[in-house]
Order: C-alpha cells, then sequence, then structure tokens
C-alpha cells in the first residue's frame, strides 16, 4: 500500500479551475518529485494534501484513510510536515522557537531536543544563529528554517515546496544534500522544484504537472531521458 494516494482531485480557486483530476502516489521510503512550469498546479497540489485547500473532488489518502477534508492541524498530526513555498517562518520569533512551533503537537519534550539536535546537525548555520529573529536570516537560512520546522513534527511525509528557489548554487546544492539525508534516515518526501534536473536527480520517481494535469510520470532517469522533458523543463 502507497504511504500517500492523491485520487482524482479537482481544486478550484473562485471559479478558475486549478487541478483536474489528478493522480499521483507516493510509497514508503520515496522521494517523488513533481515537475511543471510556473502556474501548473504544483503548489496547490502540495496546498490541496496538507488541507489548505479543499478539493472540490477526489481523495487524499494516507496509508489507505481518506484525509481530504481535514483542516491543516488535523493533517499534522496524522504525520504530513510542509515547508511551504516562500519559507513562511516566523519572522519576530527566534530560530528555536520557530523550531519548537514546529513540534507543537508532541508531547514528548525529550525526544523533542533530541530532534532539535538532530535538525541543528542538518543545518549547523542554525544552531549557529539558534538564538537569532528568524526574519533577521538570510533567504537560505529561512529555507533551512522551514525544513526544519517541517521536520520537528516528525513527520511520515514531507511536503517541500521550491526548496531552492532564489538561493546561490552552493546553498542549493547544501539543501538538495541535506533532502538525500533527511530521505535517507527514513522521511518519505514529495518535492516540488523548479531546478527540474536538481530535483530528479535526488528523486525516485516523477511526475510532470501542465494546467493542473498530469501528464507524465516514469522514473527519474526515464524523464531525464525524455526528450520533452529535455526541451520543456532541463533546457536541452
Amino acid at each position: 500500500m502507497a504511504l500517500l494516494e492523491v485520487d482524482t482531485i479537482d481544486t478550484y480557486y473562485g471559479r478558475v479551475q486549478a487541478l483536474r483530476g489528478v493522480s499521483l502516489s507516493v510509497d514508503e521510503g520515496e522521494v517523488v518529485t513533481l515537475i511543471g512550469s510556473n502556474g501548473a498546479g504544483k503548489t496547490t497540489t502540495l496546498r490541496a494534501i496538507s488541507g489548505l485547500v479543499r478539493s472540490a473532488k477526489g481523495q487524499v489518502r494516507l496509508r489507505g484513510v481518506n484525509i481530504a477534508g481535514l483542516p491543516p492541524d488535523r493533517v499534522v498530526r496524522r504525520g504530513i510536515g510542509h515547508a511551504p513555498e516562500g519559507r513562511r517562518v516566523f519572522s519576530r520569533m527566534s530560530v528555536r522557537d520557530n523550531l519548537f512551533l514546529g513540534a507543537y503537537i508532541r508531547k514528548d519534550a525529550s525526544a523533542v531536543r533530541g530532534d532539535e539536535e538532530t535538525v541543528f546537525r542538518l543545518f549547523p548555520r542554525l544552531h549557529e544563529r539558534r538564538n537569532q529573529i528568524a526574519g533577521t536570516l538570510s533567504g537560505g537560512e529561512q529555507q533551512m528554517l522551514a525544513i526544519g520546522r517541517a521536520m520537528m513534527s516528525r513527520p511520515k511525509l514531507l511536503l517541500l515546496d521550491e526548496p531552492s528557489l532564489g538561493l546561490a548554487p552552493i546553498l542549493v546544492d547544501t539543501i538538495f544534500q541535506v533532502i538525500r539525508e533527511i530521505n535517507q534516515q527514513g522521511t518519505t518526501i514529495l518535492l516540488i522544484e523548479q531546478n527540474a534536473a536538481k530535483a530528479l536527480q535526488v528523486a525516485n520517481r516523477g511526475y510532470v504537472l501542465e494546467t493542473g494535469k498530469i501528464v507524465k510520470e516514469g522514473t527519474a532517469k526515464a524523464l531525464l531521458d525524455s526528450p520533452d522533458v529535455q526541451r520543456a523543463y532541463l533546457g536541452i
């Protein structure tokens, strides 16, 4: 059984249909990427999974249980963490307070502190700035914090929305190294990323989304080798 199954969801913003029968699955332990141009519906797909937007039709199943329609806090409790596009850190709070807010559903204080140390090991820069106000961090540091905060809930599935957006190339490499390490430690990942080449290099499988529809899917290697994907998203 797949960890996550998105089954023919339709989503609207007002009268505008953003997703049209989108279906995808993510198996336990995988990294799956969703690629597509701006406005294709990638972020809306993640928001529909995490309960930030409601779908008009279809199901979102986590380990076989339909979670579509649940509010975001209950989705987090079911085991989905979300690092959103644009980072969305709590800018007037410290790095540590942002991380602790990511663990708000948990009662195991000693384990929470252990997970904080894990985040600091993954992102040493955050440890150096642990008492700094989040709004004063650089863009790359805020991205690290957004990922770390999502990890603090100990998610079964981690949703990452454009983790490399706006970052310098050296930081992009760092972020993708950490994504690999998070996955190797046992966290399943669904990744949205404008840098399709990087995303497919780290993923097991991928889906291509165009104007709210899935138009292609396959292994990461098959998509990397696809002339259509190369032409549209890899600049080849």
